[in-house]
């Protein structure tokens, strides 16, 4: 793979984090926030999906603005971002099957569609969709959309096996970690492609974190064990905080490296 490109200023680097075991616990948890505080806004609160889309909408491209204007990574506006995206992503799927009854299967379908056509006019234009060089704000942008089609797709893909095929939240779970831990294995054992196994993996975090919330936060009827949705989102609010509170004062860098 190509090496960072070393004649970029050094204003402007990697805005990416480096991938390590807490960039994938903070990303599981916050996209269980993302699939619990949807439903606490929507449901508990009775905000209706139309102003929860409407609100979560706003903070997240305000949230963008901020993370995409300065040229360096700081974990703090990057890991705010990635909660209010992964809560944003969720309501594009609900909204699609809520409000316009397109089944799973379906936006399942599409989103993946539009993803991996993503995939292609990003490689097109920059030669390269490793996460290690983002390097530039039209890389950045990129990358962002990406994400939120990710969210989306493993919304819609998660909800699909864990509801339509009934197989359950806790079932759910157990699929997708071990789809995560399949990825892990090909790329360190077997050599995989390492920028296609990081995406899939990426991807996959979605399904298992909604599955991981839906089991935790669901009632007992349901399938659940009706921790509750409010006492969940705390919990794992508290532990990305303090992990991201880590990563700031340990000054942990983006890395420069390809993936």
């Amino acid at each position: 793979m190509e090496q960072a490109n070393a004649n970029l200023p050094v204003t402007y680097r990697n805005k990416v984090p480096e991938v390590t075991l807490i960039f994938w616990i903070i990303k599981m948890m916050s996209t269980t926030v993302g699939e619990t505080a949807a439903d606490f806004l929507n449901v508990n609160l009775h905000w209706g999906l139309t102003n929860t889309s409407l609100f979560i909408g706003a903070l997240f491209f305000i949230a963008l603005f901020i993370q995409v204007k300065p040229p360096k990574y700081v974990p703090v506006k990057y890991w705010t971002t990635v909660l209010l995206i992964s809560v944003f992503g969720t309501l594009v799927t609900d909204n699609l099957t809520d409000h316009f009854g397109v089944p799973l299967i379906l936006s399942t379908g599409v989103f993946t569609f539009l993803l991996v056509g993503f995939f292609a006019i990003w490689y097109r234009k920059e030669r390269t969709l490793s996460i290690h060089s983002i390097n530039t704000q039209r890389r950045e942008l990129f990358y962002w959309t990406a994400i939120l089609l990710t969210f989306s797709l493993g919304t819609a893909g998660g909800d699909w096996v864990s509801e339509t095929l009934q197989l359950g939240y806790f079932n759910a779970t157990i699929l997708f970690g071990f789809l995560i831990t399949f990825c892990l294995i090909a790329y360190s054992f077997f050599k995989c492609n390492s920028v296609i196994c990081f995406w899939i993996a990426y991807i996959l975090t979605r399904p298992l974190g909604a599955s991981l919330g839906d089991f935790l936060s669901q009632p007992v009827t349901s399938g659940g064990m009706n921790i509750g949705s409010t006492t969940i989102n705390l919990c794992f609010l508290t532990v990305i905080l303090v992990l991201v509170t880590y990563l700031h004062l340990a000054k942990k860098p983006a890395s420069n490296d390809e993936i």
